[in-house]
């Protein structure tokens, strides 16, 4: 299930303090002593009830000390990477929901309560905010054209999911946070999201919301063609983990073309003369046809190891309780 809306399909009232539930806004940061203040000064004027969480990732600046004076609770996480906070963060912090949000300010705080009223009403483990900007230096040509491409691939292999895989801007549920294996340890994280709620069937959602470039001052961690191939490897990874029929398919698929393709002028000489002329040829073509029948093999044996642990990860994901089994508390 995946719902997508703008701010202008927010018709219903927002509840006070989202029916009591505990709310944890958790900002991963290195080096981010421009804006950090700004932005856990925005969230607590939007969510006073939540608590604001910075984890400092070895900056080298005054993030820490800043995030502290602006009244956040502030940790260290010395593994370097967004993914390796996070995945500490996910196994620290003990909430009912879950914001998450980029430290940079290019996200809007005010957009938070409709994301959580989003979850709470429709009962969703995760809603992910859609950047919309008109302002090319906020998201640059190149970044869109990637996302798009990444977007689409993930929604090919894994199906129908968010239309921004990327997005910094998240509410999760506490099932989502305490069933999610969190392997990532740099941007490659935000891939992960989608496809650990698209793998466990969860219900999903999105959310239109304002996207703007970082102030002055403040620099992106982003390096387009290598974090561009750490997504890729972890899309092809979990691809082979969560779908091994689909991807050993395709390899052997593979071999048995290539193998049919050097293998019938060979059959077709050998009809002919009643000799193989050809032998290295006759040998390659049978060593793909080899190598298809095992590639499909395996995939068939992974396939069945893959759905007894999606079972064992479904019944723990179902172990801890919805937002709508929270909210009747």
């Amino acid at each position: 299930m995946n719902e997508i809306l703008s701010k202008n399909d927010m018709s219903f009232c927002i509840p006070r303090a989202f029916y009591g539930l505990r709310v944890a806004v958790l900002i991963p940061c290195y080096n981010e002593e421009v804006t950090i203040k700004k932005v856990i000064c925005d969230f607590l004027d939007h969510l006073p009830e939540a608590t604001i969480y910075v984890y400092d990732n070895n900056s080298t600046d005054r993030t820490a000390e800043l995030a502290y004076e602006a009244g956040a609770e502030v940790y260290n996480e010395s593994s370097q990477g967004k993914g390796c906070v996070i995945r500490r963060m996910f196994a620290d912090i003990e909430a009912d929901l879950y914001v998450l949000v980029d430290g940079d300010a290019t996200y809007d705080a005010s957009a938070s309560p409709q994301m959580l009223n989003i979850a709470i009403e429709q009962n969703l483990d995760m809603v992910t905010g859609l950047r919309v900007t008109d302002r090319q230096d906020a998201y640059r040509s190149g970044h869109v054209l990637g996302n798009k491409i990444f977007t689409s691939l993930v929604r090919y292999m894994f199906g129908r999911g968010s239309k921004d895989i990327f997005s910094g801007y998240r509410v999760f549920s506490r099932r989502f946070v305490k069933s999610f294996p969190a392997l990532s340890s740099g941007f490659e994280i935000e891939t992960e999201f989608t496809v650990h709620a698209l793998t466990l069937l969860m219900p999903i959602g999105d959310i239109e919301t304002a996207y703007v470039e970082r102030p002055e001052g403040s620099l992106s961690k982003l390096n387009t063609y290598r974090d561009g191939l750490r997504i890729l490897n972890v899309i092809f990874t979990l691809l082979r983990k969560e779908r091994p029929l689909f991807f050993f398919g395709i390899l052997g698929t593979f071999f048995c073309l290539s193998g049919i393709f050097l293998g019938i002028p060979v059959i077709m000489e050998f009809l002919r003369t009643g000799c193989v002329l050809r032998l290295p040829t006759a040998v390659l073509a049978t060593g793909f046809i080899t190598l298809a029948a095992l590639s499909f093999c395996c995939g068939q044996i992974i396939d069945n190891i893959a759905v007894a642990r999606f079972e064992t990860r479904r019944l723990n994901y179902l172990a801890y309780p919805s937002i709508r089994k929270m909210n009747d508390r």
